[in-house]
């Protein structure tokens, strides 16, 4: 994706900035010009000094053409000092435009999926990759603009002194700036791949140490560890492919910065035969070795690292701000066709598929799916490959990019403000892997889910019955009773998840979905949980991550990647492999233990 289509989605933006600070170009262009007349009477004073002054016999004039060659690059310098003032009115707006959409990027996701851990991968954005768009930025304008200045200068005093000069050194020149230019793309889609893979580590290891105790409390340190090594292992590979194509840029490079030199020393007695002077030659050589090849030097290394580098960053900054939302320009989703009835269903999925951003690998891809009323679902599945995006998917956090998702019948989609910006979903509650507890009272911890507009919030019987059902007596005294203090950082993970079970088990929503909400628990407390929640009516859709959960449920959905399989826990060993091979490594981890 990254070139031609990272170029056509970057490329107005940029246009966009620059045209936002033409006064800021056209300080650059002026100060530039300054550079201009430094290359030109450069290698013009050289051929000037040898030619009218020292091969003439005129020491006095040819000192003269070196003095003004000296001058020329004292107002060089001059001019550098004024271009470095006018990069800072470009490079500054950029990174702070920058900042502001990393953060901005980060809420939309926040908002788009409430029940995930949050957007990591912004603290990439915002700190390493806006920063990188900085400096690359900072450092492309002040080679192009070099360079573009220096080869105006250059090949003007080369017209000036002998028009053919350019007839022997454009055609090398040229050759090298294209085997150059072939590096590009393939260089570019590379250091995508290893941004990507950056925002996945950071990612990834920003989970674990998150939950780095209770692994440590679980002996899990050998999962944990296969979850972050094959990120680690690409990107050594993408390290080690970057490299090689340095070495190709670094070939290309010596094209076209030894090849002109050679052509012009080869066809020296060429030249001087049809009367090009000696100085001319001299002027040529210093126009080339002085001047255009060490800017184009700074420009192709420039292009190779710091211009794929930004066109790979820019690219993310440019794509769609939340995942699962459309990104702007883009064609939103209409609304799901009207239900065909599935006989009261529950739940539904119809041919759906869903990806995270333009062009990702869809994480599912055509689900068809019937959640019957009353029904104890399971979900398995190795990490990444889409339970959660499921969840997410019914509980209308997410739309899907093709397909419906139906919760009762109607689309799962919850459209902005209904019910109340807080008000709890009528038709099916979330708990998340990471449980909401807030400071309050046990009782407002427990009733938050049960309070649907107009009805009466539960009374101390369903209260305690909750409490029994859940095995949470001990728990709540030691709190104080339903009337103590809830200090949110002074429970441990495992005594979070119990509260938030409670609250979901007094919600009157008949669609409860459960994405890890238990792993925190022991098997018994996990297992007394989720048959609290299967028995208390309604409907049980369950993330599980033991075999005694996927064993409890009345069927489990196998998500594997290529197809999906629903059946009873008894009859899937036979029809899934990969069930087979999670029922087989779940049951000697938990005998392990």
């Amino acid at each position: 994706m990254t070139g031609g289509g990272a170029w056509s989605r970057v490329a107005p933006e940029g246009r966009r900035f620059l045209r936002g600070h033409r006064r800021a170009l056209g300080r650059l262009a002026g100060w530039s010009l300054l550079e201009s007349a430094h290359t030109f009477l450069g290698g013009y004073g050289v051929a000037r000094a040898l030619d009218d002054g020292f091969l003439a016999g005129r020491t006095a004039a040819g000192l003269g053409w070196l003095a003004a060659a000296g001058a020329g690059a004292l107002l060089g310098g001059f001019a550098l000092r004024g271009v470095f003032a006018g990069l800072a009115d470009l490079v500054e707006p950029l990174r702070d435009g920058l900042v502001r959409r990393a953060v901005r990027q980060a809420l939309d996701r926040a908002v788009a999926d409430p029940a995930g851990a949050g957007d990591t991968g912004a603290v990439s954005r915002l700190t390493q990759q806006t920063e990188m768009a900085r400096d690359s930025f900072a450092g492309l304008v002040l080679t192009v603009r070099s360079f573009v200045f220096t080869a105006v200068g250059a090949f003007v005093g080369m017209a000036a002194l002998a028009p053919v000069l350019l007839l022997v050194v454009l055609p090398p020149l040229l050759l090298g700036v294209a085997a150059f230019l072939a590096t590009l793309r393939p260089l570019a889609a590379v250091q995508r791949r290893s941004l990507d893979t950056d925002e996945a580590l950071a990612d990834r290891v920003g989970t674990l140490a998150e939950g780095l105790r209770d692994i440590a409390a679980c002996g899990g340190q050998a999962p944990a560890r296969a979850r972050v090594e094959p990120l680690i292992r690409a990107q050594e590979r993408l390290a080690r492919t970057l490299a090689g194509w340095a070495a190709l840029r670094t070939l290309a490079l010596g094209t076209a910065g030894r090849l002109p030199v050679i052509a012009l020393l080869a066809a020296t007695p060429w030249l001087l035969g049809r009367g090009i002077t000696a100085g001319t030659l001299a002027g040529g050589l210093t126009y080339l070795l002085q001047s255009l090849l060490p800017a184009l030097n700074s420009l192709m290394t420039a292009l190779g690292s710091a211009g794929t580098r930004l066109l790979v960053v820019l690219e993310r900054f440019s794509a769609p701000v939340a995942a699962g939302l459309p990104g702007r320009g883009s064609v939103q989703p209409g609304p799901p066709p009207p239900s065909r009835s599935s006989n009261g269903a529950a739940a539904e999925l119809r041919g759906v598929t869903f990806g995270y951003g333009p062009g990702a690998a869809p994480v599912l891809d055509g689900l068809d799916l019937v959640v019957r009323p009353g029904e104890h679902l399971a979900v398995v599945g190795p990490s990444g490959i889409g339970k959660s995006t499921l969840t997410a998917l019914l509980a209308g956090m997410l739309s899907p990019d093709a397909g419906s998702v139906l919760v009762a019948g109607a689309a799962a989609r919850r459209e902005p403000g209904e019910g109340g910006a807080c008000a709890p979903d009528p038709r099916r509650t979330l708990l998340p892997q990471q449980a909401y507890v807030f400071t309050g009272t046990v009782r407002e911890n427990l009733t938050h889910l049960a309070a649907a507009p107009g009805a009466p919030a539960p009374g101390d019987a369903e209260l305690r019955r909750a409490v029994r059902a859940l095995g949470l007596e001990d728990l709540v005294a030691g709190l104080g009773g339903l009337d103590g203090e809830v200090s949110p950082r002074l429970l441990s993970r495992g005594e979070s998840q119990q509260l938030a079970l409670a609250a979901a088990y007094l919600s009157p929503a008949p669609l409860l979905l459960l994405d890890e909400a238990t792993c925190h628990l022991d098997p018994a407390a996990e297992e007394r949980a989720e048959r609290a929640l299967a028995e208390r009516g309604g409907t049980l859709v369950v993330v599980a991550h033991r075999v005694s959960s996927a064993a409890r449920a009345d069927r489990v959905l196998v998500l594997d990647g290529t197809r999906a399989v629903c059946g009873t826990h008894e009859e899937l060993p036979a029809r899934s492999p990969l069930y087979r091979d999670l029922v087989g490594r779940w049951s000697q981890g938990e005998s392990a233990r």
